[in-house]
């Protein structure tokens, strides 16, 4: 159902009422993009909703907002999805599997973790600012 050739159709609709007359053969270019674009948010997104199961459900004493154990398990099941998802794509006749979306979907997957890292690593900087005081015994010095 959502093969190439039945998005193909409904899109190039969608695509000369908005743009006007459309090439075909700048259309299949375009397709591509979008739904190549597509896998990539889809597995961005499902990578950073896995990360923030796993920091809600396995808690970690003393880690901040990130923590590699999370990004791991939410990488590895990222990953797993796009695997099977491919694989599965294998059985359907209108489908076909692709080795080259599964790394295009890991590769979202690792992005939207390395987005995760630089974004929470900044907000804890900004929450817990380093201080340079120095403790002392007498508070005069």
């Amino acid at each position: 159902m959502f093969s190439s050739e039945h998005t193909g159709s409904v899109l190039y609709v969608i695509a000369t009422r908005i743009l006007g007359p459309v090439s075909p053969v700048a259309f299949d270019i375009w397709h591509h993009y979008v739904r190549k674009t597509g896998h990539f948010v889809g597995f961005a997104v499902l990578s950073y909703l896995l990360f923030r199961a796993w920091r809600a459900t396995l808690p970690l004493r003393g880690i901040g907002l990130w923590s590699l154990a999370w990004a791991r398990v939410s990488l590895l099941m990222s990953v797993m999805v796009a695997t099977l998802d491919e694989w599965h794509q294998t059985t359907i006749a209108s489908r076909t599997g692709n080795f080259a979306d599964v790394v295009l979907d890991s590769s979202a997957a690792l992005a939207a973790q390395l987005v995760l890292w630089w974004f929470l690593r900044k907000r804890a900087a900004y929450r817990y600012p380093a201080t340079d005081q120095r403790v002392t015994a007498n508070p005069e010095d």
